[in-house]
């Protein structure tokens, strides 16, 4: 009689020799809340064949740039934890540098915005070289010195039209020089650079880039001693952010074809950007659009009730909305939705516990 008979013979199992079981892999499920995702992208993409009232659809893109700055600026501000109130020199130089290559130097739009983008990058790199030796409140001043320095040097720089502004002109119209006589163009191209942000937003976010991010945020000095470059690792989340700033900086002025310092180099501008992301949720992939809407409603309403006395009252209400923001919101509108709907939850299960006993 062989061992496994023996074995058997007093009631022991036989082992049996094969191999270690691979472990199952979940199978991803579909969740809703892509459904939902998917709904609102395509509501967003037929909405000018609802809305036909150019204002509207001038409301419209707004939000979608305001959504588009507020998720650049989060790069930097929510993921990176690196607070910039300067924000605004990078959407200036976006504008600048493309307009004047388009007027000066006879350039395709196209490679202009991308030359815009890719110049805000690369001073970016020398302004985070000097300001992230700060660190929190000093920072922040610093960045808003440098937007200030710039914004002078704009408006006495004779070539760039100083104070006056430089306009595109539109002798020419179409797809190849981003001019249109209708806004439905616009709304398209706001929507796509929006898209085009989120999806460089969730490429880091899942990242090791993301994660590295975080760490900085949240435990630089556990972040130091792991081997993480702190300095490095700032000036590429900066540098991501000027390059996208900057490129809504040039779509708003292929929108515009009028730009002068006051209207895309003024601080209130810098504070628009961060507000919008600190309202709808900083550090979060989709708040910043939940706050453009906002806020742009808020501005918008202001001008339409108010016009030109009730100046300044937008930054009167945004003022407001920091400090509740900071006082009883600090995750901002989606993330006070995210705690309501597990605080209703939480309750849900209580109740069905409570009946069960």
């Amino acid at each position: 009689m062989n061992t496994l008979e023996n074995t058997a013979a007093v009631g022991i199992p036989p082992i049996e020799s094969a191999a270690p079981a691979t472990p199952a892999i979940p199978a991803r499920t579909f969740q809703p809340k892509y459904l939902l995702w998917i709904v609102i992208l395509a509501i967003a993409l037929l909405v000018p064949f609802f809305v036909k009232d150019p204002s509207h659809q001038n409301l419209a893109i707004l939000i979608l740039m305001a959504a588009q700055l507020g998720v650049s600026w989060n790069i930097i501000g929510g993921y990176a934890g690196q607070i910039s109130l300067g924000h605004a020199a990078f959407y200036g130089l976006g504008a600048y540098t493309s307009t004047m290559l388009i007027t000066l130097g006879s350039l395709n739009p196209w490679l202009s915005i991308l030359a815009g983008g890719l110049l805000a990058a690369f001073i970016s790199l020398a302004i985070g070289w000097s300001c992230f030796r700060l660190k929190g409140h000093y920072f922040a001043m610093a960045t808003i010195a440098v937007a200030e320095i710039i914004q002078i040097i704009f408006t006495n720089w004779e070539y760039a039209g100083a104070a006056v502004g430089l306009t595109i002109p539109m002798d020419k119209q179409g797809w190849s020089v981003l001019i249109f006589a209708d806004k439905e163009p616009y709304y398209y191209l706001a929507l796509g650079l929006l898209l085009l942000t989120l999806l460089a937003n969730l490429l880091i976010e899942r990242s090791y880039l993301g994660y590295y991010f975080r760490a900085i945020k949240d435990e630089p000095d556990a972040a130091r001693s792991l081997g993480i470059s702190l300095s490095k690792y700032k000036q590429i989340a900066f540098a991501v952010s000027s390059f996208f700033t900057a490129i809504g900086g040039s779509l708003y002025a292929q929108k515009e074809l009028y730009i002068d310092p006051a209207s895309v180099l003024h601080t209130g501008l810098s504070i628009k950007m961060a507000l919008v992301s600190i309202l709808g949720g900083v550090g979060t992939l989709f708040g910043p659009i939940v706050g453009a809407g906002v806020l742009t409603l808020i501005e918008e309403g202001t001008r339409m009730f108010f016009g030109g006395s009730g100046r300044g009252t937008d930054l009167i209400i945004y003022a407001a909305l920091i400090v509740i923001i900071a006082v009883y919101y600090p995750s901002g509108v989606l993330g006070w939705f995210r705690q309501m709907f597990a605080r209703r939850k939480a309750q849900q299960s209580q109740r069905a516990q409570g009946e069960q006993v």
